[in-house]
């Protein structure tokens, strides 16, 4: 499984609070058939849960994941009834998403500083018989010829 995310973020916690209710949920409870054997996680699988809801495998990993942090309305409401969540819970899943939403907004740029950080001076400074050049989306470099 792959790393959780660091530091509590929005996103992280709308993928614990999906798997902390996904667990409490039987296969029996949702309707799905158990086949013969072990399982190995309590409650649904992932991928019962998603087709339940009517979502991608891939998508719901991605929210729980914490990945994906904006899924629409419906999704939600798909989600909160395939999870039984009563009518609280389901608030607190509308209220992550939302959080979810507000932070995943880009913040525009900033002002662009017209100063060259000394690290990067010195490095030109370096270079200095055949200057890079920023073209076409790349450096270059080529030779110059002084001046006079």
């Amino acid at each position: 499984m792959a790393r959780e995310q660091q530091g509590g973020g929005t996103g992280t916690e709308l993928g614990r609070f999906l798997r902390a209710h996904r667990t409490r949920v039987t296969p029996e409870e949702a309707g799905v058939p158990v086949g013969p054997g072990l399982r190995r996680t309590p409650g649904l699988r992932r991928e019962e849960l998603a087709t339940l809801a009517g979502v991608s495998i891939d998508y719901y990993a991605r929210l729980e994941r914490g990945k994906e942090t904006n899924p629409s309305a419906s999704v939600v409401d798909a989600l909160a009834r395939v999870l039984k969540l009563d009518a609280a819970e389901h608030g607190h899943l509308r209220d992550l998403v939302a959080c979810g939403a507000r932070s995943a907004v880009a913040e525009p740029p900033g002002e662009l500083s017209r100063t060259v950080r000394p690290g990067v001076q010195l490095m030109l400074d370096n270079l200095r018989p055949c200057p890079p050049t920023w073209s076409a989306g790349r450096w270059t470099s080529s030779p110059a010829t002084r001046a006079g």
